[in-house]
C-alpha cells in the first residue's frame, strides 16, 4: 500500500493537529500538510510529466518542506530518491543520472551547485528549489484527493549507499519494506502518542527521515530545529519546551548531546526517546549517557538494504540494571526485530551456533527488492533469500547480537558511511601519487577518521594542502582524509593485495 494513505487518514481524523514545525513555529497542521502533498503530486504530473513509478530526486538540507516534497512524490505513487546533502554536487548528479530522475527538489543552499552539474545527469530536465515561488505554486493548487494505489513490491525509496566498487548502489526499498520497518517501530520502541514529537536533527535523507512514517500514522508533530542542524544547546532547550520528543541520532551526536547536558547541568528534560544507530556506540559512552540523562535511550541496527530493521535494544533493556549480563547487553545491538529473521553464518551460508563469530544475515519483508539496475550486486548481496550484511557478529545464549568487526573496509565517521575505494579513486587521479590505501583510525569524537597512506611518485613530496584541494574538487568534504601518511611502499600479501589490517595496526601503534 502507498504509505501516504496514513497521512490521508490522519488529515481526516486530526485535521487541526500541528504537523510540521520549525522550532516552536507551526508551519502546517495535518489538513494543510496533506493538501500540500496532494497539490505537489498533481503538479508533478500535470506540469512536469512525472508519472507513477518514476524516480524523483530530493537534494535538500533539513527543513519541513523536505517532508512536503517526499509526501508529494509518494502521493503520486512515484519513488523518492533522497540524496545526502553532504555529497559533492558531482556525486549527487551521478545518483540522479543512475536513477533516471527527470525532476529534483532542492534547497537554495545546495541547489545552485547541482544546477551547474545538470549536464552530468542527461535525463534531469527540471530542478525546483523549495525556496522559490515555483514550489509555493506547486503546493497550493488542487491535486488528487487520494494517494495513488501502490503494490507492496513497488519501489518507494531508492536509498543510495556507497559500495566497495567505488560507485553508489541504489537499494530499492518497497512500500512493503517501509511498512515492515514502521510496524517494527511500535513493537521495538513502544507506542507513539498524539502529543509526541519527532525531531529531525539528523539528515532526513537517512534513517531519521524513515521514522516520520509511524509518527504520521499517530498524528504526532514533526519538528526541524531552527538552525536545521544538530546543535546540542538548541536541542536541549527546544525539547524542554516541546516535551515528549523522540529523535534518531548517530553515536557521535549522542556524545555531543551528553557533553552539552553535562556542561549546563541538564538531564534531557522533555526528551522521550533517543534512538541511536549508524555506527559503533562504545560501552563507556552509553553508560555515561545513561548516568547523565537517564533511561531515554534505545538502539537500532539496520542497513540501507534492510532499513532500521535488523536488531533493536529497546528502552526496557536499558532499565533492566539488575540483570547479571546487563553491561554485555548494553554493548550489544540487541535482539532480532519482530519482522525479520537474523542469523550468523559461515562463508558457505551455514548457520553458526551461539558464541561463534560469522557474517550477519537477514531474511524477511524488510529486505530490499535489490539494487537499482545492478543485478550482479543484488545476486552478491542476497543469497538464498538471505541478505549478507558484510558485518561480523555473534549471538549470546539469550539471543542478543554483538558486532565484532566489519568484513568490508567501510569507515564510519560521525555516523556516516565512508568507503575507502571512493577516496582512493579520487586521490589516485592526482599526478603526484603512485599508490594509495585509505583506512579508518579510531577517533574519540567521531568513532573513526579517514587516513590516507600514500606512496609518492619518484621525486615528488607530500603536499597535504594540494591533496585536500584535489579531494574537495571531486568528493564530499566529509570523505576527504583527515591525515596523510607517506610510505615508501604499501604492505601487500603474495597476491599483491594491500594489507589494510596491517596499516590500521601501524596507525594504532604509532598514535
Amino acid at each position: 500500500m502507498n504509505l501516504s494513505e496514513w497521512l490521508y487518514r490522519t488529515a481526516r481524523t486530526r485535521p487541526n493537529a500541528p504537523a510540521l514545525m520549525t522550532g516552536e513555529r507551526v508551519d502546517a497542521d495535518y489538513r494543510g500538510f496533506a493538501a500540500r502533498a496532494s497539490a505537489i503530486a498533481g503538479n508533478l504530473q500535470s506540469l512536469f510529466g512525472v508519472q507513477p513509478g518514476d524516480r524523483v530526486g530530493v537534494f535538500m538540507t533539513n527543513r519541513t518542506e523536505y517532508l512536503e516534497a517526499l509526501y508529494g512524490i509518494w502521493w503520486l505513487g512515484a519513488a523518492a530518491v533522497p540524496i545526502n546533502a553532504k555529497l559533492h554536487p558531482k556525486e549527487a548528479a551521478w545518483i540522479l543520472a543512475n536513477a533516471g530522475c527527470q525532476f529534483c527538489f532542492v534547497s537554495d543552499d545546495i541547489g545552485a551547485a547541482l544546477a551547474d552539474r545538470q549536464g552530468d545527469a542527461p535525463d534531469l530536465k527540471h530542478i525546483v528549489s523549495v525556496d522559490d515561488l515555483d514550489f509555493s505554486g506547486m503546493r497550493m493548487n488542487y491535486g488528487p484527493d487520494r494517494p495513488k494505489a501502490c503494490h507492496a513490491n513497488d519501489p518507494a525509496w531508492l536509498f543510495y549507499t556507497s559500495g566497495t566498487t567505488g560507485r553508489p548502489k541504489g537499494a530499492m526499498l518497497s512500500w512493503g519494506n517501509l511498512l515492515t520497518m514502521s510496524h517494527c517501530y511500535f513493537t521495538e520502541f513502544g507506542a507513539i502518542e498524539q502529543d509526541d514529537a519527532m525531531l529531525y536533527a539528523a539528515p532526513i535523507s537517512h534513517g531519521a527521515g524513515m521514522y516520520k512514517i509511524p509518527h504520521i500514522l499517530r498524528g504526532a508533530r514533526h519538528v526541524v530545529p531552527e538552525s536545521g542542524a544538530f546543535n546540542p544547546n538548541e536541542i536541549l532547550d527546544l525539547c524542554a519546551r516541546l516535551r515528549n520528543v523522540s529523535m534518531f541520532a548517530a553515536p557521535t551526536m549522542v556524545r555531543r548531546l551528553v557533553d552539552g547536558a553535562k556542561a549546563r547541568g541538564a538531564n534531557g528534560d522533555g526528551i522521550k526517546t533517543i534512538i541511536y544507530g549508524g555506527g559503533p556506540m562504545y560501552l563507556a559512552d552509553i553508560e555515561e549517557a545513561l548516568a547523565v540523562m537517564g533511561q531515554r535511550f534505545a538502539q537500532v541496527y539496520g542497513q540501507a538494504e534492510t532499513p532500521m530493521a535488523i536488531t533493536a535494544l529497546g528502552r526496557h533493556w536499558f532499565a533492566d540494571t539488575g540483570h547479571p549480563r546487563y553491561r554485555e547487553r548494553l554493548a550489544s545491538v540487541g535482539l532480532p526485530q519482530s519482522g525479520v529473521r537474523v542469523r550468523v553464518a559461515d562463508t558457505e551460508g551455514n548457520e553458526l551456533p551461539s558464541g561463534e563469530v560469522g557474517e550477519i544475515e537477514v531474511s524477511g519483508p524488510s529486505v530490499m527488492l535489490g539494487y537499482w539496475n545492478n543485478p550482479d550486486a543484488t545476486a552478491d548481496a542476497i543469497r538464498d533469500g538471505w541478505l549478507r550484511t558484510g558485518d561480523m557478529g555473534a549471538f549470546d545464549e539469550d539471543g542478543f547480537l554483538t558486532l565484532h568487526d566489519r568484513s568490508k573496509d567501510m569507515i564510519i565517521s560521525g555516523g556516516t558511511n565512508i568507503y575507502p575505494r571512493e577516496v582512493e579513486e579520487a586521490l589516485l587521479s592526482h599526478p603526484d601519487l603512485q599508490e594509495v590505501a585509505v583506512v579508518g583510525r579510531a577517533h574519540p569524537d567521531w568513532g573513526e577518521e579517514v587516513v590516507a597512506c600514500v606512496v609518492m611518485k619518484d621525486g615528488r613530496t607530500l603536499d597535504e594542502a594540494a591533496l585536500d584541494a584535489h579531494c574537495l574538487d571531486t568528493i564530499a568534504r566529509f570523505k576527504r582524509p583527515k591525515a596523510y601518511v607517506a610510505l615508501d611502499v604499501l604492505p601487500k600479501n603474495n597476491y599483491g593485495k594491500v594489507l589494510k589490517t596491517e596499516l590500521r595496526d601501524r596507525l594504532a601503534k604509532d598514535g
